[in-house]
């Protein structure tokens, strides 16, 4: 079974709606929504809300600011925007409008697995009218005769909780996102948002910062060796392909900027 395998999607609808084409399943591990464009600063929902220079200096904290620092600027940004949420959320609907649509029409099974940058709340609706899409978090499904577990979001570091803003951003806690690799069991194909604790896989070379990733897919990955383990999240990796025991390790890409899917047969 020939399957195309995205991530980090991040608005780019019209290169998903071919991202299926030579394949019989499309797997798509998370973040439809492009929240902060990095590439283009007049893009995005936060651009769209608070301007482009909001965009720029966003991007400049994530990687040069200080603790506390990026966090304390949006603060100010949202603070003097009336409801937030609200214009958060209708301009995300908006773009689940296009990211459902070209997922509709692919023309084959899609699996999608949220990211961090998703809000799987709203999903069932455009679920609901797109019936060759089926969402899939902390379980684990048969593709052909492969065994395929799911865990979507990127987990926090322990002993730090998920926070309310404007942007509900599926982030969790370090327990729970463990308590759902867990529950996985062994099976063939590991596919995750966030990748393995491994500081090659997480950093990320343009953004200057180590992204947030996962002991217990590391530990997952070495107690069960599925054959493969796919993951995203980091834009632009150190490294992008890895072995841990028996286990290949590849980060399938930044859809957004790439536009073509990783090719697996299964």
């Amino acid at each position: 079974m020939r399957v195309h395998v995205v991530s980090d999607v991040h608005g780019n609808s019209e290169d998903l709606a071919r991202a299926a084409e030579g394949a019989e399943v499309l797997v798509v591990l998370g973040d439809l929504i492009d929240f902060v464009d990095y590439d283009e600063p007049t893009n995005g929902i936060l651009a769209d809300i608070l301007g482009p220079a909001a965009t720029v200096e966003f991007a400049r904290l994530r990687s040069q600011g200080g603790p506390g620092a990026l966090r304390e600027f949006t603060k100010r940004l949202w603070a003097d925007v009336a409801d937030p949420r609200a214009r958060v959320d209708e301009a995300v609907h908006r773009q689940y409008g296009r990211m459902f649509a070209a997922l509709g029409a692919v023309g084959v099974p899609v699996w999608l697995m949220p990211g961090n940058v998703d809000v799987p709340a709203m999903w069932p609706e455009f679920l609901a009218a797109h019936p060759n899409v089926r969402a899939v978090d902390g379980e684990v499904v048969e593709i052909g005769d492969t065994r395929v577990g799911f865990v979507g979001g990127v987990p926090l570091p322990a002993g730090v909780e998920p926070r309310a803003g404007a942007f509900r951003s599926y982030m969790r806690g370090a327990a729970e996102f463990t308590a759902a690799v867990e529950a996985l069991g062994p099976v063939d194909v590991l596919c995750s948002h966030a990748p393995p604790a491994v500081a090659e896989l997480a950093y990320d070379v343009v953004a200057r910062t180590h992204e947030l990733t996962s002991p217990a897919l590391l530990e997952q990955i070495r107690a069960t060796r599925p054959r493969l383990a796919l993951y995203g999240h980091v834009h632009a990796p150190l490294t992008a392909r890895t072995r841990i025991g028996p286990t290949e390790c590849l980060n399938v890409g930044h859809f957004r900027r790439r536009g073509t899917p990783a090719v697996a047969r299964w």
